[in-house]
């Protein structure tokens, strides 16, 4: 009898631990652009809060607008732009305001030639045959590519030479590793540690030439009541986590 009222003991213990922990989980996706910045804002809030875990995907802020819409069981929702969380928030997926937490911007990269030379004029450049860009249609920072392209009256002149990455990560790894001669990318990525590896130079595209690349976050109706994911949705804020955002090429305010 004894045993099996110590047994009984050990079992509530494991239980409630387990459900405690489980509270201390928070699932996140990401825009892809995010990546580099928010690596390093995760490692320093794990240093901070050790026993949360918050499990991260990145990708394209489409497909997780769809797949969130199909009732995925996502906490928190990082967006490359506004407007998908605007949409989730209007059709009762979202929980909490939508808070502009990044400003991104657009970069030209090539290992081929140096852009800053002829600039925008680059991506007419005759060795330039592959222009790797986000999909528009999933990707935020594709469709303000293509919105920049139209403002220098450049995209007729060579969207035949224009290759679709998934997400702007993509669109960067395709001007990497070849399987384009240029990209037009997002400044993070341009300034992270694995793409100054590839001894690339970018220039900034200018901001005039497009919509503001606003950036949303959202707490999902599948993460309400989840502490932890407040408490990054709350931290994202943070002057540390904005200080990493804008050593990454990101700014808070329209300029």
């Amino acid at each position: 009898m004894k045993n099996k009222f110590n047994l009984l003991q050990l079992f509530l213990v494991f239980f409630i631990s387990t459900a405690i922990l489980g509270q201390q989980k928070a699932t996140v996706v990401i825009a892809a652009n995010l990546k580099t910045a928010m690596d390093s804002i995760l490692k320093v809030y794990k240093l901070k809060n050790p026993n949360e875990e918050i499990q991260v995907t990145y990708g394209a802020s489409g497909k997780f607008y769809e797949q969130i819409s199909n009732g995925a069981p996502f906490d928190l929702f990082f967006s490359a732009d506004m407007n998908f969380p605007k949409q989730l928030k209007s059709n009762g997926f979202a929980v909490s305001p939508i808070k502009l937490y990044a400003i991104g911007r657009l970069a030209i990269w090539s290992k081929k030639l140096d852009p800053n030379v002829e600039k925008m004029n680059s991506l007419l450049n005759p060795k330039v045959k592959k222009i790797a860009v986000g999909n528009p249609k999933t990707a935020p920072y594709g469709a303000k590519t293509i919105e920049s392209l139209k403002y220098f009256k450049l995209y007729d002149k060579m969207k035949s030479n224009l290759v679709f990455g998934e997400n702007i990560a993509q669109a960067a790894q395709f001007a990497a590793f070849g399987a384009a001669d240029i990209g037009i990318i997002a400044l993070s990525d341009a300034m992270s540690p694995a793409m100054k590896k590839e001894n690339g130079k970018y220039y900034v595209i200018p901001q005039k030439s497009h919509s503001p690349l606003e950036q949303g976050c959202v707490i999902l109706k599948h993460g309400k009541g989840n502490a932890v994911a407040k408490k990054f949705y709350d931290y994202i804020s943070s002057e540390k986590a904005i200080q990493i955002l804008n050593y990454y090429g990101y700014s808070q305010n329209k300029k």
